[in-house]
C-alpha cells in the first residue's frame, strides 16, 4: 500500500474542491423537504458543481457496482447505508432521514463530504442517530495526530457510538483522496487504539462513520451499489475530508 504525502500547493488545491463540494452540499441542504425527489437533488449537484466549475466526481465512477455510477451524488435515505442511488421515484417524506454525499473535482483534485439531514418532523430515535453520528465523525477527527494510528480514529468512533446504543457499520470506510477520489488508505470506523498504519503529517483522508439503529450488517441490492442494513433499520453518515496537520487535523470540507 502506498499512501501519498501531500504538500502544501496540493493540500490548498484539496482544499478547494473541498470547499466547492461544501458549498454545493449547502446549497442543495437549503432546499431539501418534503416531496422532493433523490432525483432533484442530482439534478441540482450537477447544476451546482457546475456553477462552481467542478465535476462530480462520482458520475461514472468505475467501482464495486456492475457499471459506471449512474449519479453525480450519493442519496441515503433511511435504511439506505451508503451509495443510494438517486431515483425520480424516491421521494423524500415527512419524517425521513436523508444522507447527501458529494464529492467535487476541481483542477484535478478532490474534495468529499457528507451530511444526513431530518426532513420535516423527525422522531426523536432519529435525531438523537443523527447527532451521535455527527459526533462519532467528530471524535474520530479528534484522534488523528502525526504518529497516531488508524485503530485510534476507529476506536474513537466506536467508543462515541458504544454509548448511545448504535452500530458502527465494518463493511465500508473512508479513504485517501487528492488527485483520485478514492486512494489508499482505507480508513476503518472499528478499531483498537495503537494499531494500525502510523499517521504522517500531509496524509489526506476522509471520516466518514455509519451508524446503524440496529443491525450493522449491510447488504447491496439488485442495481449492485446501494447499500441497506440487513434489518432494515435506520442508518446515518456524516464526513469531512481532512488532512494531517504538525499537530492535529485540519477540516477540508
Amino acid at each position: 500500500m502506498s499512501v501519498t504525502i501531500y504538500g502544501p500547493r496540493e493540500i490548498a488545491a484539496i482544499e478547494r474542491a473541498g470547499a466547492a463540494a461544501a458549498g454545493t452540499l449547502a446549497y442543495v441542504a437549503e432546499r431539501l423537504r418534503a416531496g422532493v425527489t433523490t432525483a432533484q437533488i442530482d439534478a441540482w449537484v450537477r447544476e451546482d458543481t457546475a456553477r462552481r466549475g467542478g465535476r462530480p466526481s462520482q458520475l461514472g465512477y468505475r467501482g464495486a457496482g456492475p457499471g459506471p455510477f449512474p449519479a453525480s451524488v450519493c442519496t441515503s435515505r433511511n435504511e439506505v447505508v451508503c451509495h443510494g442511488v438517486p431515483r425520480a421515484d424516491v421521494v423524500l417524506e415527512d419524517g425521513d432521514i436523508v444522507n447527501v454525499d458529494v464529492t467535487t473535482e476541481l483542477d484535478g483534485f478532490h474534495g468529499d463530504t457528507s451530511a444526513t439531514f431530518c426532513i420535516g418532523a423527525v422522531s426523536a430515535e432519529a435525531q438523537t442517530l443523527v447527532a451521535t453520528t455527527r459526533a462519532a465523525r467528530d471524535a474520530g477527527i479528534a484522534a488523528v495526530r502525526p504518529g497516531a494510528r488508524l485503530g485510534d480514529i476507529g476506536a474513537a468512533i466506536v467508543e462515541v457510538a458504544r454509548r448511545g446504543g448504535y452500530g458502527v457499520v465494518s463493511d465500508f470506510g473512508g479513504h485517501g483522496i487528492g488527485r483520485h477520489m478514492h486512494e489508499p488508505p482505507h480508513i476503518p470506523h472499528v478499531g483498537r487504539p495503537g494499531t494500525g498504519l502510523r499517521l504522517r503529517e500531509g496524509m489526506v483522508f476522509t471520516i466518514e462513520p455509519m451508524l446503524t439503529v440496529g443491525t450493522a450488517e449491510v447488504e447491496v441490492l439488485k442495481d449492485g451499489w446501494t447499500v441497506v442494513t440487513t434489518d432494515r433499520k435506520w442508518s446515518a453518515q456524516f464526513e469531512h475530508t481532512i488532512c494531517v496537520t504538525a499537530d492535529g487535523a485540519r477540516v477540508l470540507t
